[in-house]
């Protein structure tokens, strides 16, 4: 795909392919087809005291009209689209094109209860909700998991491992590698779990929300109630009961600010471990075909988490404009919603792109025990928090005054410099013992 405006459909296809079966315009056909014959059918099932026009669909007609959407066609889209040329109307098309299969199956007698008292939202506004529901389902959520297996993982590999810490980039008391990876694994989970939260909404209720044209036609049947059963069993959505001629898009934002917290915290992620490369924690394993620099033969750059980086932050900035833009409409209806919403899928691309360079980042990562272990030799200064501690506890005067002047005179602190201090001390021979089994490699907390 040379010819590809956007690396999503070009460089990174390999990657995103997955994602054409939800965010295509094949797939928005394909859903929308799908909506408008559920909801002949769902019409069909209304008593027949309301609806005595309708049929009662057999086992049979329903199968083949489920036909239409499962066995949907490149070529029956295509044809779909050579229909819009001429209405230049995306959903009218549609219609048209379940009307004509309607006829084929012997029910052309009812094509007009094929889109009957609906907008084109309606359809809309279900049919994007069913594609990124199941794009979450099959592709998206098994994704996130990925990353936080793998997290959990390299947590567990690596909890036994102390490490120096760095706050405000100075070194600080000890923690410990499997520690510090299981902190994102954990931020991931929780906000993981509140995005699966966020009912899947969808927007079902004539042209400004009311069902006005249902209640007219039909002013017995509860179409509220019908709307509601409808969208929930046959489409697996709640109802948005409330709304203007388009969806509120209030549970949409809500999902997609939950995805631009996953993003931050997986930048997070790769700017630390691209850190800890840097400073030697980590090396990567090498591929002998790879080629680190286009001059500088000797290095193996930390490309997958600055891939990621990048990817994650072009995916939050339109998480954001779809987040802040698509809840507003003016008035009833202004279509500002829809051009922006056909871009739904470019967000979730490049964050695909971004899962998918975080698990070969992962996977080439080796922990650089000597390195690690030579920074905490070189960093005796940090036990000076759990010395001071322990004299507090043991009400020794002026405990942290007489740490710091002794840790903060920019001489080098060592193992021999520290403990010739606590041997210095007027405490106990039990506390002075105890202050001697303190060193980096030992005060570092919970695992």
């Amino acid at each position: 795909m040379l010819t590809a405006i956007s690396p999503i459909d070009g460089r990174y296809q390999r990657h995103t392919k997955p994602l054409q079966h939800y965010f295509s315009e094949y797939a928005l056909i394909q859903a929308r087809v799908r909506v408008e014959i559920e909801y002949f059918i769902a019409l069909c099932a209304v008593s027949k005291t309301d609806l005595p026009q309708l049929p009662e669909l057999s086992e049979t007609q329903v199968i083949y009209l489920r036909k239409i959407y499962n066995d949907f066609s490149l070529e029956e889209a295509k044809k779909i689209k050579e229909t819009e040329n001429i209405t230049n109307h995306d959903v009218k098309a549609v219609e048209y094109f379940v009307k004509e299969a309607l006829e084929k199956l012997d029910l052309g007698i009812y094509n007009e209860f094929v889109h009957f008292g609906l907008t084109s939202q309606d359809i809309n506004n279900t049919a994007n909700p069913i594609l990124l529901k199941e794009a979450e389902e099959k592709v998206i959520f098994d994704e996130i998991n990925q990353i936080i297996e793998k997290l959990h993982a390299i947590s567990e590999e690596w909890k036994d491992i102390p490490l120096l810490a760095h706050t405000h980039g100075q070194p600080a008391s000890p923690t410990h590698l499997g520690k510090e990876i299981r902190v994102f694994e954990y931020r991931l989970k929780k906000q993981f779990e509140h995005l699966q939260s966020i009912p899947n909404t969808g927007k079902f209720g004539g042209a400004t929300g009311n069902f006005n044209a249902h209640k007219i036609a039909y002013p017995k049947t509860d179409w509220k109630k019908f709307g509601k059963d409808f969208l929930a069993k046959h489409l697996g959505l709640e109802r948005q009961e409330l709304t203007t001629q388009i969806d509120n898009y209030d549970f949409l934002a809500a999902k997609l600010d939950a995805y631009k917290r996953i993003n931050t915290i997986l930048i997070d992620f790769s700017r630390d471990i691209w850190t800890y490369i840097s400073m030697g924690y980590f090396k990567q394993k090498i591929n002998p075909n790879e080629v680190g620099s286009s001059a500088m033969p000797h290095k193996v750059n930390p490309i997958d988490f600055e891939n990621a980086e990048g990817n994650l932050g072009i995916s939050t900035a339109l998480f954001e404009h779809l987040a802040t833009k698509l809840p507003i409409s003016r008035l009833q209806r202004d279509l500002t919603d829809s051009t922006v919403l056909r871009n739904l899928g470019v967000p979730f691309g490049h964050l695909l792109i971004a899962f998918k360079s975080l698990q070969k980042g992962i996977g080439k990562l080796e922990v650089n025990e000597t390195k690690i272990a030579a920074d905490l030799e070189n960093n005796w200064a940090v036990v000076a928090e759990a010395i001071q501690t322990i004299l507090r506890r043991e009400k020794y005067p002026k405990p942290y005054e007489a740490l710091k002047a002794l840790t903060r005179t920019g001489k080098t602190m060592n193992q021999e410099t520290i403990q010739e201090f606590i041997k210095s001390l007027e405490v106990s021979d039990e506390v002075k013992n105890e202050l001697l089994d303190i060193t980096p490699f030992n005060f570092t907390g919970y695992k």
